[in-house]
């Protein structure tokens, strides 16, 4: 039964608004399983649970397992767009798209059909370029990426996984195949392997809920950004916003959109993050996956959500 009681009000419980949330998925914690496709998140345990909503004012929700990292995968495809965005304004379309893709995350196909030039920034190809564009413009682009996404989410503790990025780069076939075809039309210019390790680098950071709530609320466009040298205007991040509704979420975007009704990106780490826009950011972290890429009990986790409280962008 979805828990509808929840009208409106000028103070929400979101204490017990996720409590209650996590009693309706329940049913949900044993379907999918987690990507073991990569061996480091193989060994994962599937059965985890972690939410973290912030709201501009600064209040802070924790549930359950909300301080427990985990790698966040395509999630740093935002810190990626907003760094890229910020270095290269508008110019950077015209080496990716931000049309929705349609077809899984990891595809060749569209992207040899469109000559080399990814559909958006958040299938992997997109990301690929992304780093690649790091790689040209920053002087350390390791250090610089992972000191914005510190200051970001406010904890200088965070890194990458050594571990899950070589992991994903003993088994990325399909990636170093995108990041060749990437490289025969020309839209990258750097090294393969170098773009290709800074990529799977870029994939290992690992984040908790709480973590990626703070983080997320610098795009809830609740003032410009302004980070570690990297400012975004209020119009820039309202178009990440933008290509966050349409394309956060593999091909399963137009479903999350119905469902959940914020814009948002997940990762196959099991992570989600969402944005209420001027209000709060959201993360919600279960590793189990559905075949599409997306946690079965976060998209629940955040239909619920948005069902409960009545507030979403549409």
């Amino acid at each position: 039964m979805y828990i509808f009681a929840y009208i409106k009000s000028h103070v929400m419980d979101y204490n017990k608004i996720l409590k209650d949330i996590y009693q309706e998925i329940l049913p949900f914690r044993n379907e999918g399983r987690q990507a073991d496709y990569i061996p480091a998140l193989a060994k994962v345990d599937p059965d985890q649970f972690g939410m973290c909503l912030e709201t501009v004012a600064g209040e802070v929700y924790p549930f359950m397992q909300a301080d427990t990292r985990f790698s966040i995968q395509s999630i740093t495809k935002v810190f990626a767009l907003a760094m890229c965005l910020s270095l290269r304004g508008e110019e950077l379309w015209k080496h990716v798209g931000k049309e929705p893709s349609g077809i899984a995350f990891n595809s060749l196909v569209q992207l040899e059909v469109e000559k080399g030039i990814p559909r958006n920034p958040f299938i992997n190809a997109g990301a690929i370029v992304m780093a690649d564009i790091l790689l040209t413009e920053l002087e350390d682009p390791e250090d610089e990426f992972l000191a914005f996404v510190r200051r970001v989410s406010g904890n200088d503790s965070i890194d990458y996984n050594i571990e899950v990025a070589l992991s994903e780069r003993e088994k990325g076939y399909l990636n170093a195949a995108i990041a060749n075809m990437l490289k025969y039309h020309g839209t990258i210019d750097n090294d393969i392997e170098d773009v290709l390790m800074f990529y799977f680098k870029m994939c290992s950071i690992e984040m908790s809920c709480r973590e990626l709530a703070h983080a997320f609320l610098s795009f809830t466009n609740a003032a410009p950004l302004d980070y570690a040298g990297y400012k975004l205007t209020s119009s820039q991040i309202k178009r990440m916003n933008a290509v966050m509704q349409t394309c956060g979420f593999y091909d399963e975007a137009g479903e999350f959109s119905y469902l959940v009704g914020l814009p948002g990106k997940s990762g196959v780490g099991g992570g989600i993050v969402a944005i209420y826009p001027m209000r709060y950011a959201v993360a919600v972290w279960s590793p189990r996956l559905n075949l599409k890429g997306n946690s079965v009990m976060g998209m629940k986790a955040l239909e619920l959500l948005t069902s409960a409280t009545q507030e979403s962008i549409f």
